[in-house]
């Protein structure tokens, strides 16, 4: 996701991944700037939270799993503003 940063500095959210096989990690893209970094408790503040396994996670970034397709078959949840949740994915798929 790090590799993405640059084309994630327009989101202007904080979006966190909370993953079902352990871990949570929070991208923060207030202020111009994007920090990824991982939340030990799960509990930062964010806009957006996207339940999801690491697994899928890595697919969803490197634009090897369709966004929809993983809302729609369960393999990802979202939690808070969809409208985030979506940006995010158009985000990624630019980037791909």
């Amino acid at each position: 996701m790090e590799d993405k940063s640059d084309s994630l500095e327009e989101l202007g959210y904080r979006v966190r991944f909370d993953l079902k096989d352990g871990g949570s990690i929070l991208l923060d893209a207030t202020n111009g700037n994007v920090e990824i970094e991982e939340d030990g408790t799960g509990e930062a503040e964010a806009d957006t939270v996207l339940i999801l396994t690491s697994d899928n996670l890595e697919k969803l970034v490197e634009g090897k799993l369709n966004p929809m397709l993983a809302f729609s078959t369960g393999r990802l949840k979202v939690r808070g503003s969809q409208g985030v949740a979506l940006k995010l994915a158009g985000l990624l798929e630019e980037a791909s």
